[in-house]
């Protein structure tokens, strides 16, 4: 295991991670600091705890949405299927509104001033 300082939203932490993880972790750590930045400039969120969990959940939704969208169809099978899946729906049809649960819990946690 190696131990490496990373800095997120202009605090130190100490991670321990694989010898061949490095790369990754950095990565992942850019990644987090960026969220938590974006949220931090957008100047509603104040609490740090609060920016985190906000992060978090975008990057939930991103690796969520990424999860679920269909795999890239060949242009075969398009041409085959047309503009819609093979059943004529767009493949929406039971995915929750992430993007509307985030925003309802910047609203509330704006309106509230309390993380819980």
């Amino acid at each position: 295991m190696k131990q490496v300082e990373v800095t997120i939203l202009g605090q130190s932490y100490l991670l321990a991670c694989p010898d061949d993880g490095q790369e990754a972790l950095l990565q992942a750590v850019a990644t987090v600091d960026r969220e938590m930045s974006a949220i931090r400039d957008a100047g509603k969120v104040k609490a740090r705890e609060r920016m985190a969990v906000l992060a978090a959940l975008n990057l939930a939704y991103r690796l969520a949405e990424r999860d679920l969208s269909p795999p890239p169809r060949s242009a075969v099978q398009a041409n085959a299927q047309g503009p819609e899946g093979a059943n004529g729906t767009d493949g929406l049809e039971g995915r929750v509104d992430v993007e509307g649960l985030i925003r309802r819990l910047d609203e509330v946690l704006a309106e509230d001033g309390r993380l819980i």
